[in-house]
């Protein structure tokens, strides 16, 4: 499949001062957080969604890369919004809501981050092999696309690199020994049915963040790719009032 119609980065620039920094999943590609980051962008906020180093061209090239390639990409998005406005949101699915955490504490000057069925820990004993299994297969079945609503599609690779697992892993356990640290309002977004990230990530993260506001709102009605799912409308209103409660423009 060629990705580039789907993978493009997104980019809205305005005058206002909250800006939004939107993190897409593993094997993903932007397409899956477009519609909440072009609700952000049509509620006058600017707007970074880009895409993650490894995502958007062939699987195979998820096998080759480092969680800092990651990091790095979102400093680069990071840096395009600190120069356009002062108030610096989060908002990031799956992988990304793991690595949404992981820059709110490289950068507690942010003012909140959103989760969206966030990967945060995995307790499948799969999981404890996966630097071993990384060295023996080179990808396993895919985890795309798991949303109720069957008119809906995620557009991601066929299959799942085990190196971007692992690197995945990797950056997840040095985000967790952050957690205590962080104190950014939260707002967190979890599907009641989700058959990729077990809901011990979201209780992991309530119970050991350090932040004093986080409020947990569970989905009903969607799956893991709540962004393109029933509850689509449902999160982006919810985001948009998030970010609103927590800056002075309106």
């Amino acid at each position: 499949m060629d990705f580039s119609k789907y993978h493009k980065e997104f980019s809205n620039v305005t005058d206002s001062e909250i800006g939004v920094l939107v993190i897409h999943g593993i094997t993903s590609t932007t397409s899956s957080m477009k519609y909440l980051a072009t609700k952000f962008a049509d509620e006058g906020y600017n707007v970074e969604l880009p895409g993650l180093t490894g995502h958007g061209t062939k699987w195979q090239d998820m096998n080759k890369i480092k969680y800092t390639d990651w990091i790095n990409d979102l400093e680069k998005a990071l840096a395009k919004l600190q120069k356009r406005c002062s108030k610096i949101f989060l908002c990031g699915l799956s992988l990304g809501g793991g690595l949404a955490l992981y820059m709110a504490g490289k950068h507690p000057e942010l003012n909140g981050v959103i989760l969206i069925n966030h990967a945060a820990k995995f307790t499948g004993p799969v999981f404890w092999f996966v630097p071993i299994i990384k060295r023996l297969v080179k990808s396993v079945p895919a985890v795309a696309s798991d949303i109720k609503d069957p008119n809906s599609k995620e557009i991601a690779y066929s299959r799942t690199p085990t190196n971007g697992v692992a690197e995945m892993l990797k950056m997840l356990k040095e985000m967790r020994k952050m957690l205590p640290n962080i104190t950014q309002p939260f707002l967190i977004f979890k599907s009641q049915e989700d058959h990729i990230v077990p809901k011990l990530s979201t209780t992991y993260t309530m119970e050991n963040i350090g932040s004093q506001e986080k409020e947990l709102i569970w989905l009903e009605n969607s799956y893991h790719v709540a962004p393109l799912d029933y509850d689509k409308e449902l999160i982006a209103k919810k985001s948009i009032e998030f970010i609103n409660n927590h800056t002075e423009d309106k």
